[in-house]
């Protein structure tokens, strides 16, 4: 779903998402315009003060490592797969999206984390892939395989916003490393994503101000949980517009690009 994600603050709009001025100069991890998720690196995250209605800017690592995994290097199995003893491929459990419809599954890795540790994840705009089915010149029909276009996405009038998150702090048993993990939580897409994100219809859960201090801050019921895990931001609040294709080694990733062959979103 979300493996992308982009956030680029600057001083001045930290220190007013903060509203107060401490050490702006050690989140240097504010300015990048790309976040690749599967690169496995930090992304910067609103984590909950313990005991306090507060919070703080913190790095996580972008896909959450569950408790029951020993070492980094089954960190890498479960996140790249690999072969058993008997040679069968296994393959990779991707943690970096948590389906905001099944948190609270029992047995579900997320469950104790989305009703203690839940999480915002900061962002000034992330990437998906619009897939369109070329029609055939001489049949007028659909081809089997389809163009995929990248998107850059927005919210309208916002320097930055909140998706949803959940994380878990992990210790490596063999060395003792411990780091703060995270997942970006997914809803159903609304009807801009739907037209962006048009096979798998997915979306990061977004959230207003007040839906994120109750998301980040309150202490919630399963019942509650899940309605913000699963709430759509409105489309008339959300831009989406092409980009090039090689936007991952661009110099500026979230510049517009025209294709002549891309039909137009429709706008609500």
């Amino acid at each position: 779903m979300c493996y992308y994600n982009g956030v680029k603050v600057t001083r001045a709009e930290f220190i007013r998402l903060k509203q107060l001025e401490k050490a702006v100069a050690k989140y240097d991890f504010l300015n990048r315009d790309l976040h690749h998720g599967f690169d496995y690196g930090n992304v910067p995250v609103l984590k909950r003060i313990n005991g306090a209605v507060d919070f703080d800017i913190v790095e996580m690592e972008w896909g959450f490592i569950p408790s029951y995994i020993r070492t980094r290097e089954d960190a890498l199995k479960m996140r790249m797969g690999f072969k058993d003893n008997n040679g069968v491929f296994k393959t990779p459990m991707i943690t970096l999206n948590a389906v905001g419809e099944e948190l609270l599954f029992p047995n579900k890795i997320y469950r104790q984390a989305a009703l203690e540790r839940r999480c915002l994840v900061l962002s000034t705009g992330f990437f998906e892939w619009r897939h369109v089915f070329p029609k055939n010149k001489r049949t007028g029909q659909p081809l089997k395989t389809a163009v995929k276009y990248p998107y850059h996405i927005t919210v309208k009038d916002n320097h930055y916003f909140y998706m949803a998150g959940i994380w878990q702090t992990w210790t490596d048993k063999a060395t003792g490393e411990t780091v703060d993990t995270v997942s970006i939580v997914t809803t159903k897409a609304n009807q801009l994503m739907e037209q962006v994100h048009n096979m798998k219809k997915r979306m990061p859960t977004i959230l207003n101000e007040d839906l994120a201090y109750e998301w980040l801050l309150e202490d919630l019921s399963e019942e509650r949980i899940i309605e913000i895990a699963t709430s759509q931001f409105p489309s008339e609040a959300m831009s989406a517009y092409p980009i090039a294709k090689d936007f991952r080694e661009a110099l500026e990733p979230t510049k517009a690009f025209d294709y002549e062959d891309l039909p137009a979103l429709e706008v609500a």
